[in-house]
């Protein structure tokens, strides 16, 4: 499976403020962006995959949704985000 339980720790460890914090934004969006970026990859070659696509488009709009809470709660937890996962420019 490409997402274990190690690979969860990891990302929340790096991301969030602890391995046990699941539930901070940061950790979120950058669980979601391992997903999409998974799921990007599988779509390249299954291009026909119209459930994958459809899950890889609510996965998107979930963190979109998280990351337009993190902009009006805390524009520099947003920049830092950003800035670390390479999600814009």
């Amino acid at each position: 499976m490409y997402l274990d339980s190690a690979k969860k720790q990891e990302i929340f460890a790096k991301y969030g403020k602890s391995n046990t914090d699941t539930g901070s934004a940061e950790a979120q969006i950058a669980l979601f962006s391992y997903r999409i970026s998974h799921l990007t990859e599988h779509l390249k070659s299954n291009h026909k995959d119209y459930n994958t696509e459809r899950s890889l488009k609510m996965l998107v709009g979930k963190r979109r949704r998280l990351l337009d809470y993190l902009i009006e709660k805390d524009i520099n937890r947003y920049r830092t985000i950003i800035k670390e996962l390479g999600i814009r420019k």
